[in-house]
């Protein structure tokens, strides 16, 4: 639990050894074995916060900073809009969920374990105790907190972008049953990402599904 200047607690954390019924975005079933880290923290929307969506890409920045410490010669990157590769292969998701003036923000960590029979490359770090890794992030999502809260979301955004996949990254995305092909044009000011098609032209995803291509 982090602590606000007042003593109000910036955010609650709790972490399961592990779940029965772990899901990612849109529902989907996520694998759930001990030695993994399964944690979520709940902040409370101030009137006078940014608005609450950003609170994604602190979340990222956050995990971000803290796996690497662990990843030792490994390359890590963020990639839009909830998801921590390594070595090009997923290592984590993060699931953000609203309800009133309460935000949940739910973090699934490959440390022991991976899939192996998803629909894309997985991997996982290796010899970290997720009791450790969650105290190290909910310091380091504290710090961002703080930042966002403070600074608004412009140097939130500018981390993100150091630490994720290269602009002209190919990528596809999926926004209901349309689907799109570009190149990453990073993130607007609001932390949207822009695609920029074979035309020319740029879109704005603001919700959506991502690949590599």
């Amino acid at each position: 639990m982090a602590l606000a200047r007042d003593g109000v607690p910036e955010a609650t954390w709790l972490r399961a050894e592990t779940q029965t019924s772990g899901r990612g975005r849109s529902g989907r079933h996520w694998v759930s074995q001990p030695g993994n880290l399964y944690a979520s923290t709940l902040v409370r929307i101030r009137p006078d916060d940014p608005a609450a969506p950003g609170l994604a890409l602190v979340a990222g920045v956050a995990l971000e900073e803290v796996a690497s410490a662990y990843a030792k010669s490994r390359t890590l990157m963020l990639k839009w809009p909830n998801d921590l590769l390594c070595d090009w292969a997923k290592l984590a998701g993060i699931l953000l969920e609203r309800e009133r003036d309460a935000v949940v923000a739910g973090f699934g960590v490959n440390l022991a374990h991976h899939p192996e029979d998803i629909d894309r490359p997985a991997t996982s770090l290796g010899g970290v105790d997720p009791a450790v890794f969650v105290d190290d992030l909910a310091e380091a999502f504290a710090r961002w907190l703080r930042r966002w809260r403070s600074e608004g979301l412009a140097p939130v955004v500018a981390r993100w972008l150091e630490r994720a996949h290269p602009l002209g990254t190919a990528l596809m995305a999926r926004v209901g049953d349309a689907g799109f092909e570009g190149l990453f044009d990073g993130l607007d000011d609001t932390g949207s990402l822009r695609l920029r098609l074979a035309d020319g032209t740029s879109r704005v995803i603001q919700a959506g599904d991502v690949f590599l291509i």
